[in-house]
This record gives C-alpha cells, structure tokens and sequence, in this order.
C-alpha cells in the first residue's frame, strides 16, 4: 500500500465529506461485533450521493488504498471492520426513501434505515418484510451486504427475496444498474443476486428496488413453554411437517432469564425454553393454523400454551424476543454465533450446543429464528480473563464445527465478516473457495474492497 495520499482525497469530495480526525475515525473503526483485531482508519467518506461514492472509488483504485464499506455499523460478524491506513466509506448520509404503491416497490439509498422503510411503505398500506431485530437500527445496505433475515424469514423469506435492483460501484469507480422495477427478469447472468450477500468485497451498493407486498394482517400469537429446549426444538419440526408460520422463535433458558435479569417482562424463568410463534393466516386460516400448532406443542410435551389474538399482548412476547441481544451483552463480551441447520436436525444442533457450553464451562444462551433452523447461540465470556477468552473461542469454533457437521451453515443472516471466515473453507470445500477467488479477483484485482472479509 502506498503512503496515503490525503490531500488529493479532500481534494477529490466535497467539504465536509471526509473526515480526517482520529477519534471520529475511531468511531467508524467496528460494528457491533467489537472486533478486537479492528484498525484505525486514516480516514472516513461519508458521501451524500452516488457520484461522491465513484469518486471515492476511482480515487481508492488509483492509489491502491483499501476501502471498507460500512451502514449503520450494526453488523454482528466484523464485516465492517476498519483497516489500518485505509478508508471507511460510510452510506450512512444515503437516506432517501421513495415509494412507488403502483408498481409496489421502494427505491431506496443504501443509508436508509431498515425501519425507514417499514414506515415508508404502511403509509401506503404495503409492507417491507425483511426484519431483523435490529430493524430499528440497521439500514439497507447493510441488510443487502450480508442477505440479513428476521423473525418473518421462515413465512417471507429474507432479504434477497425482495431485491428487484440494485445500483452498485465497483472497486475502479464504474457504476452499474441492475434489474429494475420488474418482478420478473432472467435476461443474462443472475448479477444482481452476486452482490446481495457478498459483504462489500465485491461492490458499494448505493441504491436498492425492494419488492413490497400489501400489508400483513393482524397476526394472532401463540406462547409455548417446555421443560427442556429439545422439546421445543421438536415442537418447531412437527409444525413445519404441515405449515409455514408467519413467525417461530425459540428462546432457551439462558436467554430467557438473561431478558428478565436485563428488563423484567413476565417470562417463566423456570421454563426449559419457550416458543413464540405468529399466524397471519385471513379469517378462519388462522385458527386452524393455531390449533395446529397448540397441537404439536402439546404432543411435544409443552408445559403451558397461550394464545392471544390481541396484537397488543401479541407484540409484549415480540418485544422480549427482540430483546435478548442487548439483554445478553449486558451479562459480558459476546462471540455472536449464527449458524443454521436442516430443520428436523435442529434438535440435534441445540442439544449439541448444550453440551459444548457445558464442556467448556461457559454461558452460551441460544434464540432461533427456529421457523428456518437459524439459531443464534451468544458465547458470553470475560474479556480481562485469558481462560474465559481461550474457552469462549474454543467454543465458538466447536460451534461452527457441529453445525457443518449437521450439513447446516456457519451463518444464516450476520454474514462471514471476519469473525467467521476461518470456517468458510470447511463448509464450502476447495472447489467452491476457489471460484470464490476467482470472482472476488475478476471484479476486484487489486484486493482494495473490504480486504480481510469472507476472505483471508
């Protein structure tokens, strides 16, 4: 790399776009993931538009200078983790958001936060359904960067499913456009989803066509709660043998308790685990759907089920399920797992995570988006504590291990980023890694785009 060129980067934007101060570059340097292995960048671009991103790019490009590109910074995996020396390019200033009712879709920069959107999109009576839990604070181009998912992925699928177009900046400055507001395009290679997913290391997504649909009807809410976790796990494999609910999230006793400790919230601290599973299935759909699945939380050996069909009550079970990350980073430092297996072997992967914390005499309390086998088990450990640093990666990696082992994957939504890549040969093989390469090299040559994410 060479000797960074500041000068001809102020030169290159607008006043006000780069910032060069150390602590407000500190401040772009990790996501949520606290990656410890995080540098300092030399510098950070917040552009306003599009051509300010080309800018950037080209100037990147001709100096060799390695970009990060980075949302609202809430990613869990250090996939946007700042390079010593090089540039974070922040969208976070992108925030416009235009909604088409006619065609139903929105158009939307890549700032623009996730609940933007949402909101955006009910005022015309449509919604956006990708939602992860942190919809509140994650923005789109975050949620394109690593295909993010959400408690209604196991009904509505996740966010690649609503990507009709994206306008991306390669790593030499080029922009191209593709798809658009069509809901049907199989013109030439299947480009557009390439880059959904792919981290920032293969383009800058700075504007996206998201597919909306009408409004989701008022779903009614079933809360199951079960001596032990792999009860509940098998409760979530009967219903899927008959049905898709519009929502099915397990929490396991750590994680309950570890939300009652952090804000007080009604759930049964005693309970093995508990469902929470939605229907919003019209009319007499829906009880039937709830009678199926009371039924199979029965058989499974549930302890209680209740059912609410107020949304009020309904969204009180919602908002604690939802509140089990910050609950858990409360406790202490956090490796944030994401890895997802074949639903009828869910059991199988939680009673194996089970006995991994216990191995390892470490906390490690799981929630699922157990709808679609996508389980995020939390390794809580103490950072001034090198035993409980050793043990804590120890499991992580064993984590990983079991759920390629079970034929599943090392992430389901939080993306590889840098906390995970590690693991990515295991479960994609030689083959497949090295047309990763490949592709990674033929759009970017010079390895300048999110150096050290996905990829060694």
């Amino acid at each position: 790399m060479t000797e960074f060129p500041l000068a001809s980067l102020l030169t290159a934007l607008p006043e006000g776009v780069v910032l060069t101060e150390p602590a407000s570059c500190a401040n772009y340097s990790r996501d949520l993931s606290h990656d410890a292995k995080a540098g300092i960048p030399a510098a950070v671009v917040r552009p306003t538009n599009a051509d300010q991103v080309q800018a950037t790019m080209r100037w990147a490009s001709e100096h060799r200078i390695p970009v990060v590109p980075r949302g609202a910074g809430s990613g869990l995996s250090g996939g946007s983790s700042a390079v010593d020396g090089g540039i974070v390019l922040s969208l976070d200033r992108m925030q416009h958001v235009e909604i088409d009712p006619i065609t139903r879709v929105a158009v939307v920069e890549a700032g623009a936060l996730n609940a933007a959107v949402k909101t955006a999109a009910a005022a015309h009576g449509l919604w956006y359904p990708p939602d992860p839990s942190s919809y509140e604070i994650c923005s789109i181009g975050g949620n394109i960067a690593t295909n993010a998912g959400g408690l209604c992925c196991v009904k509505y699928g996740v966010t690649t499913d609503y990507v009709l177009g994206l306008d991306v900046v390669l790593a030499d400055g080029t922009k191209i456009v593709l798809g658009g507001k069509r809901v049907k395009d199989v013109a030439g290679l299947s480009l557009l989803k390439l880059f959904v997913g792919s981290e920032g290391t293969l383009g800058v997504v700075t504007r996206a066509i998201l597919r909306l649909i009408p409004a989701q009807s008022t779903p009614t809410t079933l809360v199951a709660t079960f001596p032990t976790v792999i009860a509940a796990a098998a409760a979530v494999v009967e219903v899927g043998r008959t049905l898709r609910p519009s929502m099915m999230e397990l929490m396991d006793q750590a994680s309950i308790n570890a939300v009652e400790d952090y804000k007080q919230m009604g759930l049964d601290r005693d309970a093995g685990a508990m469902l929470l599973a939605q229907s919003d299935a019209p009319g007499a759909a829906c009880a039937a759907e709830i009678a199926i699945m009371e039924a199979a939380c029965q058989a499974t050996g549930a302890k209680e089920v209740f059912v609410t069909d107020d949304p009020d009550e309904g969204e009180l079970f919602v908002a604690a399920r939802r509140a089990a990350y910050p609950a858990m980073e409360a406790r202490g430092s956090l490796l944030l797992e994401d890895v997802g297996v074949p639903i009828p072997l869910l059991p199988q992967l939680l009673a194996g995570i089970s006995a991994i914390a216990l191995s390892h005499d470490i906390e490690i309390p799981v929630v699922a988006h157990a709808g679609d086998g996508n389980t995020h088990p939390n390794v809580i450990y103490n950072p001034a504590d090198p035993s409980s640093v050793q043990r804590a990666t120890a499991a992580f990696a064993e984590i990983m291990t079991l759920a390629i082992s079970l034929g599943g994957t090392i992430t389901g939504e939080h993306g590889v980023g840098r906390m995970k890549r590690s693991a990515l040969p295991e479960q994609l093989g030689p083959e497949v890694m090295a047309l990763t390469y490949k592709i990674k090299n033929a759009l970017d040559p010079a390895g300048i785009l999110n150096p050290g994410a996905i990829l060694e």
